[in-house]
């Protein structure tokens, strides 16, 4: 009779959950992830995060709820087995129904659409914009593990000898193996003066290392600007967060009041932000026509044109990109690009043209985030896991980084002066 009951609550709990996912996709506020480069400092990194209503994608399931208790009578057959069989009892029905949801993510194969238990879904709610505690670094959290792409200025990380490339592998002697990297950032934060160990595992070392780092006050730049040589203006752009379009503008009209002769966009190594900062920073670039198309499953498109009153319209342009440039980086590059409005260089962005939204499930069971709709380039190019191609591909090795050298800058401003 127990198991039976449970069976019947069972079914309206899993159905419930079902019809969240099914139906809530667009009609609630979620959060969108970029896939890389986030800094230990900033929001998880995102792409294009709020939906609304308006523009939501339309369910297309048809199942009829008869077909559906049909679809399942094997997966309840299981779970009566597991209670009536088991050899350890009690099980822990909350842990099942929580695998059982990953396993429904999981049979997708996309490795943007993924289940978050409710401590996962907390922490990753934190907030952390702008200034943070933690170590100072710019990170890839999309890999097997947590992978340091750029150590920041005077940071603990920079200070401690860490280097693009390396791996965390474990916390304060804690295997981080199959955690979701933007999980592992949580645990690399703390109070600043606090201490952190990370093992490392670095190209080259044949067995992983530990580094102990000083936790400090980091304050993370949206925008980095200066003139170069030969009248070269040159804007680095960190990240698309909520203000950093403000701070590109207040920017961009320090450096173009000294007459430049053209300017560079570095955009290698953001991993993304917010859908409107995208739009927002493109327009600067590209004065009119379309910035990107987001297309659905039903194949409806939404159209993203630029906004009226950029200030760099006009001038010579280049922009940097590399594999570490995703998400909103490569819908502002990929306007660049296929408006002729400058010259992409580097090497080919991460590919990253898909969109999520976070949903959080009934009875705070954490959340889902589904992969709802994919993005394309004015001209419709579809760069999800190909990326953006460089107009000059120009590589950027070890060595380079090692000797002070940037032989993808060099080419740009090569690009800018023109023939000598």
């Amino acid at each position: 009779m127990k198991s039976r009951v449970l069976l019947y609550i069972g079914i309206a709990f899993l159905l419930g959950i079902m019809l969240v996912v099914t139906f809530s996709v667009g009609i609630v506020v979620g959060r969108a992830f970029s896939p890389c480069n986030s800094p230990l400092a900033e929001t998880l990194p995102l792409v294009i995060p709020v939906r609304t209503p308006n523009s939501a994608p339309r369910s297309t399931d048809s199942t009829a709820p008869a077909d559906v208790e049909t679809l399942f009578k094997p997966f309840w057959q299981t779970w009566e087995i597991v209670h009536d069989q088991y050899v350890d009892q009690p099980v822990d029905d909350e842990a099942m129904m929580r695998g059982a949801i990953q396993g429904m993510l999981d049979s997708l194969g996309d490795q943007h659409t993924s289940y978050m238990d409710p401590a996962e879904f907390s922490q990753a709610n934190i907030p952390l914009e702008g200034e943070y505690e933690g170590i100072g670094a710019w990170v890839d959290p999309t890999g097997e593990y947590l992978t340091i792409v750029s150590p920041m200025p005077d940071s603990p990380a920079g200070k401690a000898g860490l280097k693009p490339g390396d791996q965390i592998v474990a916390i304060d002697g804690e295997d981080v193996t199959g955690i979701d990297g933007n999980l592992v950032i949580r645990r690399v934060l703390g109070p600043a003066g606090t201490s952190v160990t990370l093992s490392i595992l670095r190209e080259g070392e044949p067995e992983p290392f530990d580094v102990t780092l000083e936790r400090a006050h980091i304050v993370v730049p949206s925008v980095e600007s200066k003139l170069l040589d030969g009248d070269i203006a040159y804007v680095q752009l960190f990240t698309f967060g909520e203000k950093s379009n403000e701070e590109l503008r207040r920017s961009l009209k320090e450096i173009l009041a000294k007459k430049p002769v053209g300017l560079i966009l570095d955009l290698r190594n953001n991993g993304g932000g917010a859908l409107t900062t995208a739009i927002e920073v493109a327009s600067e670039f590209v004065g009119e026509g379309v910035i990107m198309y987001e297309e659905y499953g039903d194949g409806r498109r939404d159209v993203y044109d630029a906004i009226k009153g950029g200030l760099a319209t006009e001038i010579p342009l280049v922009v940097l990109i590399n594999e570490g440039s995703a998400s909103a980086s490569e819908i502002v590059a990929g306007a660049v690009q296929d408006s002729g409005r400058g010259q992409l260089v580097g090497t080919t962005s991460f590919g990253k043209g898909s969109v999520q939204n976070w949903i959080p499930l009934v009875n705070e069971e954490g959340a889902v985030r589904v992969t709802i709709a994919r993005w394309m380039t004015p001209e419709g190019r579809t760069i999800h896991e190909i990326g953006l191609e460089p107009d000059v591909v120009v590589e950027l090795t070890e060595e380079d980084i090692t000797a002070g050298r940037d032989p993808q800058l060099d080419k740009a401003i090569e690009l800018l002066k023109g023939p000598s």
